[in-house]
């Protein structure tokens, strides 16, 4: 235990090394798990003048998420914008096709290089971990061919140790249940649109009420399947007239329940083995 505790705190001193070495950067700040710790350790090594935290609001992003960013920023003291983005205008992303991430984030890192090179800021940063080079993440091609740093990355962290220093260090996003755009819960080739996003996040923000921390609505046409996490399955189907009643109401012709639970991006499983991976595509073997 002592040793793996050294481990974790030799990353997080090599993170402060690489972010020193980086002067003034700009964090992608989506108020997520990794990005808050990010944008915390930004602060704590560069001090608050040279960061600058900013968080994209668009249609894809939930409002309860935009404002807890907000939250969060301020109390973490830091130099804080929401710009307004749209991903629904970039070329090819409605189609949703199995790169969709890459032009979400090339799009973001459009919006945020000119700020920073505006302002005087070196660097753009964004909260990729090491954990994603084993996963479909088209969003690490676009950073590299930006420029775009991830530093918990590069400093090799992984999810279950930034959940352990955010704790040690009292941030609330400590056990924050993961997060990814709306775009994400429908499945590869059918369009994206406004309507099916607003409802997607309706019916997430209804379970979310009803006490479902980490929870997904994929969107199936006119078919929403709901994730929780395997052990809450019986919750979801103690309240099942409830549920069925509000997502019919929000425009669900069917509403089902995932037996085999919650997972983080479940609709990657259709994908061919090759394109699980974006370690190669992103020059990050």
């Amino acid at each position: 235990m002592v040793a793996m505790e050294q481990q974790i705190e030799q990353k997080y001193e090599q993170l402060g090394g690489i972010l020193r070495s980086m002067g003034k950067v700009v964090v992608a700040f989506s108020g997520g798990v990794d990005s808050a710790f990010l944008l915390k350790a930004a602060l704590e090594y560069l001090g608050k003048d040279n960061v600058l935290a900013i968080t994209a609001d668009s249609e894809t992003y939930p409002e309860r998420e935009k404002y807890e960013a907000i939250e969060l920023a301020k109390e973490l003291g830091a130099h804080h914008e929401v710009i307004h983005t749209s991903e629904l205008n970039i070329p090819g992303y409605a189609e949703n096709p199995t790169n969709r991430c890459y032009f979400c984030k090339n799009s973001l890192f459009d919006h945020l290089i000119p700020i920073a090179e505006a302002r005087g800021y070196v660097n753009v940063v964004f909260g990729a971990i090491a954990d994603d080079l084993g996963e479909h993440r088209p969003g690490l091609q676009a950073a590299h061919e930006q420029g775009v740093r991830a530093p918990l990355l590069e400093a090799g962290i992984k999810k279950s140790e930034i959940r352990h220093l955010s704790r040690k260090f009292g941030l609330r996003t400590w056990d924050k249940p993961s997060f990814a755009c709306l775009s994400s819960r429908i499945p590869y080739g059918e369009m994206i649109t406004a309507h099916k996003l607003s409802m997607i996040d309706q019916a997430e923000d209804f379970l979310i009420q009803l006490g479902f921390r980490q929870v997904r609505v994929r969107q199936h046409d006119t078919l929403a399947r709901i994730e929780v996490p395997a052990s809450e399955l019986a919750e979801v189907l103690a309240v099942a007239d409830t549920v069925h009643a509000k997502l019919k109401e929000i425009g669900y012709a069917y509403v089902t329940l995932d037996l085999k639970g919650y997972r983080s991006g479940s609709l990657n499983e259709v994908l061919a083995p090759e394109q699980q991976s974006i370690k190669a595509v992103a020059g990050l073997s």
